[in-house]
């Protein structure tokens, strides 16, 4: 038997360092070739590693959430035959230490296999039980067998608050004793006395009777008829932030910290562009697919880029340089259940709507299933991000560093709007936009935005060259 140690893998794009956010497999569980491992993620794509070899794994390199440098050691299986421990400067199975690492390149005597990480339970383990075995039978030696004594505290100190919420604690009719501040202090509370115990002389119940009313059953009221609605909550949960959270977070953050953002919104009439969108449904969904709203906005925004080049860029501010793209490398934003992701319509240039919806639909289902390619997730010149019926009137969306604006769709809401003199019903939907005040100014942002509000009215233009 031999140990094959397998490193964290090369990903490419000079990537120094991952983010180990999945295990597939536990100390002690048999693998066979090309059996995921675990998922690593890059600032682009999450990545499955396989292993090469059929074995058993002997130990994990790292935890979840562990940044880990490419190169650096993420499994150790037991492999038939001689392994490929030597090749990499290991000759010693034992746990590293400075003194292992010393003797690497010295030939080793055969040494024992190592153990899981998580050893089983074993004699150690029962030691506490064992030690508390002299307790029960102190209490034999009492008067009180073990088997029967033993309940009995749990028991009663199972039933003791729920007695004492719930039952009087002096006889029905006999008021209680209190000082008028104890009282006022009650009722502020919502606590009934007569269920409280008094301590004090002739059971007058004092503020220190209260707290310990409290500490015991803080859900006491007067009638006992609030159950949980009004309960006091404690509890506290710690959610570790890694994987893509984790991500997401270095992104907004570096985001917010680097770009001066500049928000600009304006109401679209949608009306015509909808009756558009249902009668092209209507007519080729059932060969072409169904359009939604989208695919109008990205042709929209690709033809406002034209008279806009300045806003399809993106700003490298450690060299101070702004590049400027004739391709339009649209990123619509999708959340998944891990989280925001930008997938990348390519060249969104080239595409006419159903294409476009086509490739949109694809890069979606892609990254809610994890299976989007890294360069289907970099390489985005401009932003859509759209939450859809939940659009709200307005956002603030974060432009995706180091693009330099991001467009945010709103709901369409039907409204009475004054036409011609006559009050009609139209369709009308919001765009929330961001910029890089840096690179974009307020004016060329706001030209920007009613070019695209041109086009989205006037749909016909978006078919007119």
């Amino acid at each position: 038997m031999g140990i094959h140690i397998i490193k964290m893998p090369d990903i490419g794009e000079g990537i120094a360092e991952v983010e180990l956010v999945e295990w597939h497999v536990q100390a002690g569980d048999a693998v066979v070739e090309d059996q995921v491992l675990a998922d690593v993620m890059t600032d682009k794509a999450t990545v499955q590693v396989p292993s090469p070899v059929h074995g058993r794994v002997v130990s994990l390199g790292g935890q979840v959430g562990d940044v880990m440098a490419v190169g650096s050691e993420l499994i150790r299986l037991e492999v038939e035959g001689e392994g490929n421990e030597h090749m990499v400067g290991a000759t010693s199975r034992a746990a590293a230490a400075p003194a292992a690492a010393a003797t690497a390149s010295a030939p080793a005597a055969p040494a024992p296999a190592p153990q899981p990480e998580q050893p089983r339970p074993g004699p150690e383990s029962e030691a506490p039980v064992a030690a508390a075995a002299p307790r029960n039978g102190d209490r034999a030696k009492a008067g009180a067998a073990p088997s029967a004594a033993a309940p009995a505290p749990a028991a009663r100190g199972a039933q003791a608050p729920h007695a004492a919420s719930h039952a009087p604690s002096r006889p029905e009719g006999q008021r209680p004793l209190a000082s008028p501040a104890v009282r006022r202090r009650a009722w502020d509370l919502g606590i009934t006395l007569q269920y409280v115990p008094g301590t004090g002389p002739a059971g007058r119940i004092t503020h220190g009777d209260l707290d310990a009313w409290l500490a015991r059953d803080r859900n006491a009221t007067s009638n006992r008829t609030t159950g949980t609605l009004y309960a006091s909550q404690d509890e506290e949960t710690q959610i570790p932030v890694i994987g893509l959270r984790r991500k997401i977070a270095q992104k907004m953050q570096e985001s917010k910290r680097r770009i001066p953002h500049f928000t600009y919104v304006e109401e679209i009439d949608v009306t015509e562009l909808e009756s558009l969108r249902a009668r092209l449904n209507a007519l080729h969904s059932a060969e072409r697919g169904k359009l939604t709203l989208l695919p109008f906005l990205a042709r929209a925004m690709v033809l406002a880029l034209r008279e806009f080049p300045q806003i399809n860029a993106r700003y490298d501010d450690d060299a101070g340089v702004v590049t400027q793209y004739g391709a339009v490398h649209l990123g619509v934003a999708a959340q998944t259940p891990s989280g925001l992701m930008v997938p990348v319509l390519h060249h969104a240039e080239t595409l006419d709507l159903w294409s476009c919806a086509a490739e949109v639909a694809r890069l979606a289902e892609a990254a809610r299933q994890g299976k989007a390619a890294r360069d289907e997730l970099s390489g985005s010149t401009i932003t859509l991000t759209s939450l859809g019926a939940l659009g709200g009137i307005v956002s603030t969306p974060v432009i995706n560093h180091p693009e330099v604006a991001i467009v945010g769709v709103n709901r369409v809401v039907e409204r009475p709007v004054f036409q011609e003199g006559r009050v009609v019903a139209r369709k009308l939907m919001n765009l929330s936009s961001s910029f890089d005040h840096r690179v974009v100014d307020g004016m060329h942002a706001a030209e920007f935005i009613q070019c695209i509000r041109r086009y989205l009215e006037c749909p016909a233009l978006l078919f007119v060259e």
